[in-house]
């Protein structure tokens, strides 16, 4: 199961999921994730400022996603401005997925429902503190990964 959110100082969004054996290509992500759900669920908490950043998975980087994010969002961090297949300037990736992880398995998880279940309520729970905290850490992050010339660079933390 996938699992896409967005995250800001202003707040979160929902969780959106996306149904196990769902392929997720460029056309899925646009017409789908970005379109029907993570953009309209962005301007409703920040309005027309903010800057959207994303990894580098082959949907996110897909030409038509980036020219669609370039003409849809008022600052958006293109895919070639951030190291190659790296997670380390994500704050949902280096920071909010592993604390989700920690709570969401404290029990074991049966089946994708209760999974699905337990994301949920973790997330509902989620101190804004702790995303604020993860944004505040990217800066840092930033001038390590260009301290490392876009390679790992964590021990630099």
């Amino acid at each position: 199961m996938m699992v896409s959110v967005a995250v800001s100082k202003l707040g979160c969004t929902e969780l959106f999921f996306v149904d196990p054996g769902t392929k997720i290509n460029g056309k899925y992500y646009r017409d789908m994730l970005l379109s029907q759900q993570l953009l309209p669920a962005i301007r409703m908490i920040a309005g027309d400022v903010y800057v959207f950043q994303q990894d580098n998975a082959p949907a996110h980087r897909a030409r038509e996603t980036v020219a669609m994010l370039q003409g849809a969002t008022p600052d958006f961090i293109e895919p070639t401005s951030c190291p190659a297949n790296s997670p380390d300037l994500n704050p949902v990736d280096y920071k909010i997925w592993s604390w989700m992880q920690d709570r969401v398995y404290q029990h074991p998880v049966s089946d994708v429902d209760q999974l699905r279940e337990r994301l949920l309520q973790v997330w509902a729970s989620m101190p804004q503190q702790v995303i604020d905290d993860a944004i505040n850490e990217w800066r840092r992050r930033l001038r390590a990964c260009v301290e490392a010339d876009g390679g790992h660079f964590e021990y630099l933390l």
